[in-house]
């Protein structure tokens, strides 16, 4: 019987690539990790790894013991699993990986939802932006994963994952409330309204940074950064202290000083779609059916609040 942990190592190894990599995501040490390999290669009695100097490559056998064990730990999360379809009460802890600017207003009131509906249901989060939690995802270290798209990136689907949409979460123009183009009874704010003024933006090669850089320059213009930064709610401290413009989803403006108002702009591609996403086949579960319910409960009910 081959030992599942070895699997997942293999698994691990030709996703990232060296033993170093799975070693730092398994918080062991490289020669712990080879170890277990070669006793993997034991196991099977089959050549699984070529070693050329320092570096180590899968055969083709084992590219496809890797494959393979993707349905070997499907097989097994699905029987552990049926034991709660008697029920089809949620149980037990549910990991949920989600990104920085949904924390407090999605993952914090999920957690308090769920664990007041379901008493034997405990949450689990973990920040994470979109491309480590769809790996997480699949590595499962976590059952489900909120994760968001910019439209104007023309950004495919997440690969090999169940994704559901939840909502769309459109950038606003954060401004003085004394500016111009602030007055609430104006229509959405055009771009080349901001042109002349400085900017705070994420860097360059985010995908925020890369989605509000497109639509400035579709605008006609490419804005003039002062700040840049990951963290939103930084920006709207800096916004607050400077008076720059700064382009956030409406996820991350619900909270802001008086000083500053959200505006909507005209370019309506200018957004993101969040999506929750799970393995597939798992929706059904009744943990995961439960905190797909609930998502979709706070999405709408976000949605009936901002006027969607």
């Amino acid at each position: 019987m081959l030992d599942v942990r070895r699997l997942i190592l293999l698994r691990d190894l030709a996703a990232h690539g060296t033993v170093t990599a799975v070693a730092e995501l398994h918080s062991v040490t490289p020669s712990a990790v080879s170890q277990q390999l070669r006793l993997l290669e034991d196991e099977t009695r089959t050549r699984l790894l070529e070693r050329t100097g320092r570096s180590i490559h899968l055969t083709a056998a084992g590219r496809r013991l890797a494959d393979d064990t993707e349905d070997v730990l499907a097989a097994l999360e699905k029987a552990q699993n049926r034991l709660h379809t008697d029920t089809g009460e949620p149980t037990g802890p549910l990991h949920i990986a989600c990104f920085p600017s949904a924390l407090a207003p999605v993952a914090a009131p999920l957690g308090e939802a769920l664990e007041s509906a379901h008493r034997d249901l405990r949450l689990h989060i973990t920040e994470a932006e979109p491309e480590a939690a769809v790996r997480l995802l699949l590595e499962r270290r976590v059952d489900l994963a909120l994760l968001y798209r910019y439209t104007n990136l023309a950004a495919p689907p997440h690969p090999n994952v169940e994704a559901h949409t939840l909502r769309a979460d459109p950038l606003v123009a954060i401004l003085q409330t004394d500016h111009p183009a602030a007055a609430p009874e104006r229509s959405p704010i055009d771009l080349r309204e901001l042109a002349d003024t400085p900017w705070i933006t994420a860097p360059p090669q985010t995908a925020c940074g890369d989605a509000v850089l497109q639509a400035c320059r579709a605008a006609g213009f490419t804005p003039r950064v002062r700040h840049t930064c990951t963290d939103f709610s930084a920006m709207i401290a800096l916004a607050a202290s400077g008076g720059h413009t700064v382009l956030v989803p409406h996820l991350a403006a619900a909270h802001l000083p008086p000083t500053l108002t959200a505006r909507p702009v005209t370019d309506n591609t200018l957004t993101r779609t969040i999506e929750i996403a799970v393995r597939h086949g798992t929706a059904h579960e009744p943990a995961i059916a439960a905190c797909l319910n609930e998502l979709r409960t706070l999405g709408s009910r976000h949605g009936r609040h901002n006027g969607e």
